[in-house]
């Protein structure tokens, strides 16, 4: 892969305007097709959710058609390998009922893809999305690069789940970052409804869920698993494939902030991101400036309001968490304590279960934006429930992006030799 095609990855991974041209270049979105009532505000989310629970399907809209040639031309610049695409495939945004973190009801969307073609049953794969801070970064929005592997698996043949999260995507509020409870519930509700809307459409659904997710998604992958391994889902979880999840906060995440290993201009966008969306849930501060210097403390937080993506954020920011942080907050984030501890700890046993479907964890030796160790660190967690799982590192040139570009194709691969 030349230096061109790794920085397009970036680009195509965490920058808005460039999935935004991309989206251009290649065609754009069709022109949206609602097939339902529009989605609700937040305010008759209560109702919604009493009307039909969680997992309620609320609306569904038709996004676009691709034939075979069209998805590949969506993946192969990017550098997938794009010989498991066998069909074409149909988006939908779906709304639908859920919880917020303090389980009040509330709202979400997410992307359901369906292959045109393959068997008329299909199996579900659950295709957790990585970090993002625009709204419309998210699958069922309009820039077009976290549908990349949802379109990936679904080409292969199965139906796919690709949930916003909560605040994302035409979801009310704002996003919970890495709170991973809620992510899971959000996940599993998209699980529901993806099957409520696939039978609408004539293409139902089996019991059997593939999970897999990149970076921040691959944590949730994994907690999901566990929730889907449990009797009362209503699903059965298949295999585990997460790809360079942050596993471990306080063990590997947090120390790679502060050691160097993660880059020092992507350590402050997560790390700003962290704090402020972990502050509405586990108060860590009553002022910005307790912990941000000035002048950022009277900025961070309305720069992730949703509408701000990440060249702009990185931009209102410095360019190390030495610069960002106050030296006591920074002295914190080296040695976690008090209120920081405890959001860590809420947010770190993603890998702390026995799955007893196989699990194969995806990284790459050349991350910088969430160490290797982290996936060490979740398989050490597995084989203490007496679980081996398969690590595939990409190799010594495979960064963050990099990881997911290979490891995808694989797990779609691996994903049909379960069958």
């Amino acid at each position: 892969m030349t230096t061109q095609q790794k920085h397009s990855n970036r680009q195509w991974l965490r920058r808005g305007a460039a999935a935004v041209a991309l989206a251009a270049v290649l065609g754009g979105l069709a022109a949206p097709a609602a097939l339902a009532a529009p989605a609700p505000a937040a305010g008759p989310a209560a109702a919604a959710t009493a009307q039909g629970g969680r997992g309620h399907l609320i609306s569904l809209t038709a996004l676009e058609r691709l034939a075979p040639a069209d998805v590949t031309a969506r993946l192969a610049p990017h550098g997938f390998d794009v010989s498991t695409v066998r069909h074409g495939v149909s988006a939908y945004r779906l709304t639908y009922a859920t919880v917020d973190p303090q389980g009040r009801p509330t709202t979400a969307t997410g992307l359901l893809v369906l292959p045109r073609g393959g068997p008329h049953r299909l199996d579900l794969v659950s295709d957790t999305h990585g970090t993002v801070a625009t709204r419309d970064d998210a699958p069922s929005g309009g820039a077009g690069y976290n549908r990349l592997t949802p379109y990936l698996h679904a080409s292969a043949g199965r139906a796919v789940a690709a949930p916003d999260y909560l605040g994302l995507g035409g979801g009310p509020g704002a996003h919970p970052y890495m709170d991973t409870r809620s992510s899971v519930t959000a996940s599993v509700d998209m699980l529901k409804a993806a099957r409520t809307a696939a039978d609408r459409l004539g293409r139902p659904v089996t019991r059997d869920v593939y999970a897999t997710g990149f970076s921040q998604g691959a944590q949730v992958a994994m907690a999901l698993g566990r929730e889907l391994s449990r009797p009362s889902s209503g699903f059965r979880l298949r295999a585990l494939a997460p790809v360079a999840g942050p596993y471990d906060l306080d063990g590997s995440e947090l120390p790679g902030i502060t050691d160097g290993r993660v880059d020092p201009r992507t350590a402050v966008f997560y790390l700003s991101y962290f704090l402020t969306a972990q502050n509405r849930l586990h108060p860590l501060y009553a002022d910005p400036a307790e912990v941000f210097r000035a002048p950022y403390a009277q900025a961070v937080e309305t720069l992730f309001d949703g509408n701000h993506g990440f060249e702009d954020i990185v931009a209102g920011l410095p360019a190390s968490p030495q610069e960002l942080l106050t030296p006591e907050w920074y002295e914190n984030v080296r040695a976690p304590r008090g209120a920081l501890r405890t959001a860590l700890k809420a947010n770190d046993d993603a890998c702390d279960w026995k799955p007893a479907a196989p699990v194969r964890l995806y990284a790459g030796s050349a991350d910088t934006d969430v160490p290797l160790a982290n996936t060490e660190a979740c398989a050490a967690d597995l084989a203490r429930h007496g679980v081996r799982a398969k690590v595939v590192d990409q190799g010594p040139d495979a960064d963050h992006f990099v990881s997911v570009i290979r490891s995808a194709p694989q797990a779609v691969r691996w994903f049909d030799s379960l069958r």
